[in-house]
């Protein structure tokens, strides 16, 4: 991996996927970010998720600390849910152990961002988390999905319907370079994975 050297810490590390439940959603836009938690796992080569409490979640032994992978099963608007219930049963800093992985209807599809901060920009799931923590202070990668070039499509419509062929390969073919991107910000902080992954196309 091409980043610096650096201390690995003990601590768990939390990387939590935002998406909503059901075979109802589970090919849509807003579910990408579960699409990516899945492909972290067999990367990794995980356990399968298994449920427990608010969240579905698996361990990971590819790092020299510990790292879950969590889904909410709370639903997309109120995930914080499921971080109340993390905070409650691990010990982590949120602002700084807790990685969420999101869709992002202000990227375009084949492009994702890491980001520290910032603001839900409309987004119910980000809202949800932010209004638990208290804090906008938490990282997060974003999965571009677009937006409709209809004026007419409610963008609620739009993240609840699948992508087309073509979007959906532009998401799939980032997350080589993604997982690329959380291994960096595993190992080496936001800041580094940022400067390292954050790049035009």
């Amino acid at each position: 991996m091409d980043c610096p050297n650096a201390q690995r810490g003990n601590h768990v590390r939390i990387i939590l996927a935002l998406g909503n439940i059901g075979e109802k959603y589970r090919d849509t836009r807003h579910n990408v970010a579960w699409w990516l938690a899945d492909r972290l796992a067999r990367a990794w080569e995980c356990p399968a998720f298994m449920p427990d409490g608010e969240t579905s979640w698996t361990s990971c032994g590819s790092f020299d600390h510990r790292v879950e992978l969590h889904k909410p099963l709370t639903y997309m608007n109120r995930s914080g849910l499921a971080v109340t219930s993390l905070i409650d049963s691990r010990d982590f800093d949120p602002a700084v152990d807790m990685l969420v992985l999101v869709d992002d209807i202000a990227l375009p599809p084949g492009r994702f961002r890491l980001r520290p901060e910032g603001s839900p920009g409309g987004h119910n799931g980000l809202a949800s988390i932010s209004g638990v923590l208290g804090t906008e202070m938490f990282t997060r990668l974003r999965i571009g999905v677009g937006r409709p070039m209809n004026d007419q499509i409610e963008l609620s419509e739009w993240v609840l319907a699948p992508p087309t062929r073509g979007e959906e390969e532009a998401v799939l073919s980032t997350f080589s370079q993604a997982t690329q991107a959380i291994e960096c910000w595993l190992e080496y902080g936001i800041e580094v994975g940022m400067n390292r992954f954050n790049v035009s196309k």
